[in-house]
């Protein structure tokens, strides 16, 4: 260009997606580890997703389950926790302490003032009453070394306290101590959600201690993470880091400063890589097809989503709140959805077609791989949406 910025095409940013996030069959990992540190983040807020986005990124998915169970309950290598933006994601253990300094330390702020504020309107006791309970809370998760939150109650009967939330307003409820504390605690990096209660698909779990980790400088955080970011997904525009973060504009701009990040031309606009990542990427001459499933990271990772999916498809693939259902993806782009009916059948679409007969063997292909990995496990995904719906009817 004419301002010597290089430009980077949508062809390129569909090659460095398939290298980059494992989906390229070359580019397949052999461990959950390695899928977890090449996308920086597995999310999290619906269990199966966690698994089903390992898999499709492994060269033999049969092992998803029982290693990432082992990573994440044994080995202690993945770590499931709050971060960016509020949601729960699964992150590589090393990783802990820059998330939790650069995105989970204002968040928890937040949480703590709110939960405290909401009590002192319900009349419910006042702060030092809650550090007792709090205190009594993690000695008792200490010595269980996991624990429900009904089996910490029994330990520490003051989590049963009950407080109207929101009272006189439409969304007024009732919580318990234990549901908000435990929240609270999760998000101040203090526990961790540990094993759950049930198959791999449950989302009811046990807590557990958090790993220990060093306190870190909040502005050396956020530029490591973001650092991490732009590898794996970059180039990215400053909207699409700032909604990946949750961060304010001033401190993305800061931390793009602080790594050396380089301009670069996008379609729409300006787009950031990481310093030494501007040569140029070519596609890998092998089309791929995956089924990815709801909320995957790669289908979450920009807030900008145009060259990788047909605004078309967007009513039909994500819920009111902007989360997205299960993907199916050819040669770099998001060409329809998928769904696994009671009886097990993996059904997709391809709505309005326009993809070749070569494109429609590999998705056929991928979708019985996934019924016979699946076998007898029916997975509905957390946040239902249109064409989820319509396929597993």
């Amino acid at each position: 260009m004419a301002d010597g910025r290089r430009h980077i095409g949508v062809a390129e940013r569909r090659a460095r997606l398939a290298l980059r996030h494992r989906l390229a069959p070359s580019a397949r990992a052999t461990a959950p580890e390695e899928v977890a540190d090449s996308l920086v983040a597995l999310h999290g807020s619906d269990p199966a997703t966690v698994y089903l986005a390992v898999a499709a990124r492994l060269a033999d998915p049969a092992k998803a389950v029982a290693a990432t169970e082992r990573a994440l309950y044994e080995d202690r290598t993945l770590v499931r926790m709050h971060g960016m933006r509020h949601t729960v994601f699964v992150f590589p253990a090393a990783l802990t302490a820059v998330v939790h300094a650069s995105t989970g330390l204002a968040v928890a702020a937040r949480e703590r003032a709110s939960l405290l504020k909401d009590m002192a309107g319900a009349g419910a006791p006042d702060a030092a009453w809650l550090a007792e309970v709090e205190a009594a809370t993690l000695a008792a998760l200490a010595r269980r070394g996991q624990a429900t939150a009904a089996e910490l109650t029994a330990d520490e009967p003051r989590l049963r306290e009950r407080f109207v939330y929101a009272p006189g307003k439409s969304y007024e409820g009732v919580h318990t101590v234990s549901s908000r504390l435990l929240r609270v605690l999760g998000v101040e990096g203090k526990v961790v959600r540990g094993r759950p209660l049930g198959s791999w698909t449950s989302s009811r779990f046990r807590w557990a201690p958090a790993p220990e980790h060093p306190e870190l400088d909040v502005a050396g955080a956020q530029s490591a993470l973001l650092e991490r970011w732009l590898r794996a997904c970059g180039p990215a525009t400053e909207a699409d880091l700032k909604w990946w973060t949750g961060w304010r504009v001033t401190e993305v701009r800061r931390a793009l400063a602080a790594i050396g990040a380089r301009e670069v031309s996008l379609d729409e606009g300006t787009g950031h890589v990481a310093a030494g990542d501007e040569d140029p990427v070519e596609p890998s001459g092998e089309p791929w097809a995956a089924l990815l499933p709801a909320l995957d990271p790669t289908a979450m990772g920009w807030q900008g989503r145009d060259w990788y999916l047909d605004p078309e498809l967007r009513p039909l693939l994500f819920d009111r709140s902007g989360n997205v259902g299960p993907t199916v993806w050819w040669d770099g782009r998001v060409v329809g959805g998928w769904a696994q009916r009671p009886d097990g059948e993996i059904v997709w679409r391809i709505p309005g077609g326009g993809v070749a007969r070569e494109a429609e063997a590999a998705v056929a292909a991928r979708a019985e791989r996934l019924r016979a990995w699946l076998g007898t496990t029916r997975v509905t995904p957390r946040f239902r949406t249109p064409l989820e719906r319509t396929l597993s009817a």
